[in-house]
């Protein structure tokens, strides 16, 4: 054991050219310490409201109709910036989300919405990429804050609490079925099947009146 012991650290201890091995693992570890601290500090920076609203595409469009609705101000103090809603917190997850949204940086350099005008004419295909992508990972993000198992069905409305235990317990349905233009103005919805009113729901007898 100690012969072995020894060898290893001769081996450890043995000039690579100019270094040692040894001079060279310690300098690769805090090399990759500094790296990871500087990519996780890019990655958190690119990560912020102030970030997301640093382009007048952005700024001027969609963060202009957030800042009237209640996840932006409300009598908790509590508000919801673009992230929170865009970005999902699990780490694996926010990889894969920020490579998906790298190709907004293609947008902005072709200025594929850079005037309100195109805005408005991209708005449905913009809206329609993000519901789909929320519908796919059954509101991941919406779910950060709101869990069903925190509901408290006594208080909602017996319409929303219907649909609640019924559909989004069940899993027949997820949050972005329902809660479309909760932060932003819907575009044109006409012909888009909405809710679980577009879904089997609409036949439900036991389904009660929104009014």
């Amino acid at each position: 054991m100690r012969a072995a012991a020894a060898g290893f650290w001769r081996r450890f201890n043995r000039p690579a050219r100019h270094l040692s091995l040894g001079f060279l693992t310690l300098g690769g570890f805090i090399a990759g310490i500094v790296f990871w601290g500087g990519f996780n500090t890019a990655l958190e920076a690119t990560n912020t409201e102030a970030f997301c609203t640093s382009c007048h595409e952005m700024e001027a469009n969609v963060f202009e109709e957030l800042k009237p609705t209640i996840h932006y101000s409300n009598r908790s103090g509590v508000r919801a910036t673009c992230p929170d809603c865009h970005v999902p917190h699990d780490w694996t997850d926010k990889m894969a989300r920020k490579m998906q949204a790298s190709k907004e940086v293609w947008g902005k350099i072709f200025r594929t919405i850079d005037t309100r005008e195109k805005f408005l004419d991209n708005r449905l295909v913009l809206a329609q990429h993000e519901w789909d992508r929320l519908k796919a990972n059954d509101s991941l993000e919406c779910r950060n804050c709101h869990a069903y198992d925190s509901m408290d069905l006594t208080r909602q409305a017996s319409r929303a609490a219907f649909i609640h235990r019924s559909y989004l317990a069940t899993g027949e349905a997820t949050c972005i079925d329902c809660h479309k233009g909760i932060a932003h103005r819907l575009p044109d919805m006409t012909g888009i099947p909405q809710g679980v009113q577009a879904g089997p729901a609409a036949a439900s007898p036991g389904l009660p009146s929104p009014h």
